[in-house]
């Protein structure tokens, strides 16, 4: 193309500018130039990515040389994406004429870190920040994203949990997470979903640490009767099938957390010597495990776990505060509860209130 300071290749196309041929040929080269960098930019993550995996994999040191061969760009490049994960707060150390070595990831949620932990089929997808990772993936569902994932936040600006309530979210302290599976359930056993992430927080606390959980119907999870684990399940529901094509199910809990907000009742943290990205991977892992296998392999579980079970109780349904005492739970997760009439009802949702012992006077 004549007047171009440099060779521009644009295939079979004529480009002719009515007003000035610089302004076409300029638009071609910013073109080129912009695809230029989204590659580079591209290749950057995908190398940095490249020299993280092998470090994470090498008890060693591997020198920088070594990891230019291997991923097939300079010494310069591999010292650049180094940088940019110390930057990022993983522990890598540098040692002239050994190389680099991985020390740790500084209790890092990371895809990078969670990625090798799991060990079911979900993609994770990690944001330093994010309002809420429910409303992050709802998000990724209405932009087109398919397949099940786990979105993981470092920091949430605007938790949620129940009833429109707020959960507490500071940066680096906590579990804030939301799995997103495809399984095609009724509505009306969104309770089960539920109730299978209370049992597959308590097993990952259980596996991973001395602690004894303990779950409050419907959806928190107790230890020495503090709250320390809260879940939000909603569901896209598909108009013509009426089934929940997707279930999302928000997971957040204390795990480093020493100060709480006033208005912030009753809660305190796990407070265990276990990575947040051991404690994610083995929740994820036993919820996939669980809703894989059905009902049975957890119900008895959750009942042995419960908290409520014998105990009176106070239920709150429709703004109306009743009464009454817990007395079972049903296959799929519902809480058994007999009113003071004597009759006997099975709840699929509602605010619980553990009541009061009464204490007789002497």
């Amino acid at each position: 193309m004549p007047g171009a300071p440099f060779p521009v290749t644009v295939g079979r196309a004529r480009w002719r500018c009515f007003i000035c041929k610089n302004k076409s040929v300029a638009f071609i080269v910013l073109y080129k130039k912009k695809c230029e960098e989204t590659r580079g930019d591209r290749m950057r993550v995908k190398s940095k990515s490249a020299v993280l995996h092998m470090l994470l994999g090498s008890p060693n040191y591997i020198s920088g040389q070594e990891l230019a061969n291997r991923l097939g760009v300079s010494r310069q490049t591999v010292g650049k994406c180094v940088q940019q994960l110390r930057e990022e707060g993983y522990k890598i150390e540098a040692t002239q004429r050994l190389g680099y070595k991985f020390l740790g990831d500084n209790n890092l949620v990371t895809a990078e870190v969670l990625t090798p932990r799991l060990h079911c089929p979900l993609e994770p997808i990690y944001y330093a920040t994010v309002d809420s990772t429910n409303t992050e993936a709802k998000r990724l569902l209405n932009a087109g994203y398919r397949g099940n994932f786990l979105v993981v936040a470092d920091e949430q600006t605007a938790g949620r949990g129940r009833q429109g309530k707020q959960f507490y979210s500071p940066r680096g302290t906590g579990i804030y997470m939301t799995v997103v599976v495809h399984h095609g359930r009724r509505l009306q056993d969104a309770v089960s979903v539920t109730t299978a992430a209370g049992v597959a927080v308590c097993r990952a606390i259980e596996e991973l640490t001395d602690k004894h959980p303990q779950i409050k119907w419907v959806n928190d999870v107790y230890i020495d009767d503090k709250k320390i684990c809260g879940i939000l399940t909603e569901a896209v529901v598909g108009m013509e099938s009426g089934l929940a094509e997707a279930m999302i199910i928000g997971i957040g809990a204390n795990m480093q957390t020493e100060e709480f907000p006033p208005d912030v009742e009753n809660a305190a943290s796990l407070d265990a010597d276990v990575s947040r990205a051991d404690m994610i991977a083995a929740i994820a892992d036993h919820l996939w495990e669980i809703l894989d296998d059905g009902y049975e392999s957890y119900i008895d579980y959750y009942r042995s776990h419960s908290m409520l079970l014998g105990k009176a109780i106070t239920f709150i349904r429709d703004g109306v505060t009743t009464p009454a005492t817990a007395i079972g739970i049903d296959e799929i997760g519902g809480l058994v509860v007999r009113l003071e009439d004597g009759s006997v009802i099975t709840l699929r949702s509602g605010e619980i209130t553990v009541r009061p012992r009464c204490t007789k006077k002497s």
